[in-house]
């Protein structure tokens, strides 16, 4: 059996062979230049290169590259969907084209990790009125030995890549690798275009020849680039003979732990074995960006809010197994201790601090899962009801099956419940959720709220003249933290009061007494003198491109968000409130430096 560290081993150094460079990894979270809160896809962090940027390690490039998506959450319980992944990658920036390539992936699948090049299905452009049809890789495949039944033309939905709405930018035919999980077909024209899920894609390489001209023209690339990328964790799957993902290396160790927890056998029932893959695969995805570089941590907005998705779904999913909800802590160990231990170091470091937040959140959650089960039963019986009665008076009464948009957000606002979950449970008893009505509700409650969330942004926990000093204080101390220790230092949690300010932020070392000196210093040299505090609206993009920084996730790139400009010190995007100018501050005093987490400090201080 290979093992996932194997397969790592064995991509990256089959590619160092043929002369690429190692870059390794980004972080998972987005850093807000691409428009997506995650890095879904090996090549994104690579984009600003494929597209004509030199890349300072040279024309030739590999990696294991990290990804989430969860555009397919819901989908998470069968053999082959996961939230987390890792694409395998490699890149020739105008170097290598077509020819070396379809013979590098084709040595790697048959040669290195011994794959019948009978079954290796490939499926390339047909071709359309603008651009040929893809013949080349074709015949390139042909002359490797793959059947000319197994290649497939296809059309620009499926075998084409570009961006976009863009001109001028690189694009291409892409020639995608396919291999059956089994051989048993499911009829006589079984092949790759069947939905039966008997042939899943292992790998995919773009050819990156052309460039987008206006009107919805194509002209030949001077410098053509290759694309790759493969999952490992499908390929793992083929490579152990397996067609459940849930039994590799990744996953094996966690499905025993839930096995034994609970006294449920994973293969025999089979609502036990969907619960076991979501509490697997959602607490896999949680550790690992709760355990990035960039780690974030539940939350109601943004990328924080697909987190608290996740953990809750499998803590929902525990009380299917009817097991407690801190053996979602037992499962995270595993991956922590055994899976990952080695490609991710950091994760290890970073362990008390994983295992802590998701235990907090178990603890959040459970305070209002019970009150809020028992609030949607009560909306399933009242519909219930409501429909035996109407249909006893009127034989033509047509029963609703419709949660109200109304309950749905009540769930929400009030017992904790996500949009998603209340949906998921409606399905399991045969009833839909009015969305659209749910999604009134919120709105509303956006409107009423919006003055006391700007207030709730900066940590505050009542808007006074007062509070609103301390959140101005606390921008200039993390403009002097980020002087002092770099860029990735980030705020991670704040709270104001009256009396003083506590604020959280990441740092690998307790502060010296020279350190906080420094730091105090900083703050009052400010301070004195008496810069004024600029508030400019703009949106988010512009924002980011003129250096400013800041806890936020705009639901788009042209979000319009209000930016405090302190002189040349600070430039933050926030939600207020701030003082006019730094002089009405006072004496900054910090009284305490501790151990908030592991790698997160907390200072707290006082304006006198």
């Amino acid at each position: 059996m290979i093992t996932s560290k194997q397969l790592r081993e064995k991509w990256i150094k089959f590619y160092e062979s043929k002369g690429h460079i190692n870059i390794g990894a980004v972080s998972l979270i987005g850093d807000g230049t691409t428009g997506v809160m995650f890095n879904v896809a090996g090549m994104q962090p690579l984009m600003p290169y494929l597209l004509g940027k030199k890349h300072p390690m040279g024309t030739r490039l590999c990696n294991v590259q990290g990804c989430v998506r969860t555009v397919d959450i819901d989908s998470v319980g069968d053999a082959t969907h996961f939230t987390f992944f890792e694409m395998m990658g490699n890149w020739s920036l105008g170097d290598y084209f077509k020819k070396e390539k379809t013979a590098w992936s084709f040595e790697l699948l048959t040669e290195v990790f011994g794959f019948d090049k009978d079954k290796i299905c490939s499926t390339v452009f047909e071709g359309n009125e603008s651009v040929p049809k893809d013949t080349e890789t074709a015949e390139l495949l042909k002359g490797l030995g793959i059947k000319e039944e197994n290649i497939f033309f296809l059309d620009k939905k499926n075998n084409w890549w570009e961006l976009e709405g863009t001109v001028g930018t690189p694009c291409g035919p892409d020639n995608e690798w396919f291999y059956p999980r089994h051989d048993n077909k499911c009829c006589d024209t079984c092949d790759v275009n069947c939905d039966c899920g008997r042939y899943v894609e292992i790998g995919n390489d773009v050819y990156m020849q052309y460039k987008k001209l206006e009107g919805g023209k194509y002209g030949e690339l001077e410098n053509k680039n290759v694309d790759t990328g493969f999952g490992l964790d499908r390929l793992l799957l083929f490579l152990n003979g397996l067609t459940d993902g849930y039994k590799t290396d990744l996953f094996i160790d966690t499905i025993k732990l839930l096995e034994s927890i609970s006294g449920k056998n994973y293969d025999e029932d089979l609502d036990a074995q969907k619960a076991m893959r979501i509490i697997a695969d959602h607490t896999r995805t949680s550790v690992m960006l709760i355990g990035d570089k960039n780690g974030i941590l539940p939350s109601n907005t943004g990328a924080g809010y697909i987190l608290r998705r996740l953990l809750r779904r499998a803590i929902r999913y525990c009380k299917n197994l009817a097991i407690d909800s801190e053996s979602i802590c037992e499962v995270a160990k595993i991956f922590i201790e055994k899976i990952y231990d080695e490609a991710y170091p950091l994760l290890v470091e970073k362990e008390d601090y994983i295992l802590d937040e998701i235990r907090k959140e178990i603890k959040k959650f459970e305070a209002t899962l019970a009150a809020g089960m028992k609030e949607f039963d009560k909306c399933i019986f009242g519909i219930e009801r409501k429909n035996a009665f109407m249909s006893s008076k009127d034989a033509s009464f047509v029963p609703e099956t419709t949660i109200s948009g109304k309950q749905a957000f009540r769930l929400y606002d009030t017992f904790g419940f996500p949009l998603e979950l209340t949906i998921e449970l409606a399905t399991e008893k045969g009833f839909g959720v009015d969305e659209e009505g749910f999604n009134v509700a919120f709105k509303e409650h956006q409107e009423i709220s919006k003055a006391q969330s700007a207030a709730a942004k900066g940590g505050l926990t009542e808007q006074t003249e007062t509070t609103t000093k301390y959140h101005t204080a606390t921008h200039i101390m993390l403009a002097g933290l980020r002087k002092m220790f770099g860029t990735k230092t980030e705020q991670k949690g704040s709270n104001i009061t009256d009396e003083r300010m506590r604020f959280d932020f990441n740092l690998d070392h307790k502060m010296t007494a020279e350190e906080l000196k420094e730091l105090q210093d900083f703050v009052n040299t400010v301070i004195s003198k008496k810069i004024p505090v600029e508030r400019v609206e703009m949106p988010y993009n512009k924002a980011i491109e003129q250096g400013a920084y800041g806890v936020f996730n705009p639901q788009s790139e042209d979000e319009i968000v209000s930016v405090y400009i302190i002189g040349d010190v600070d430039k933050q995007i926030c939600g207020g409130p701030h003082i006019c100018n730094t002089g009405d501050l006072g004496e900054f005093i910090i009284k305490k430096e501790e151990s908030s987490s592991s790698g997160v400090r907390r200072i707290k201080a006082i304006l006198k």
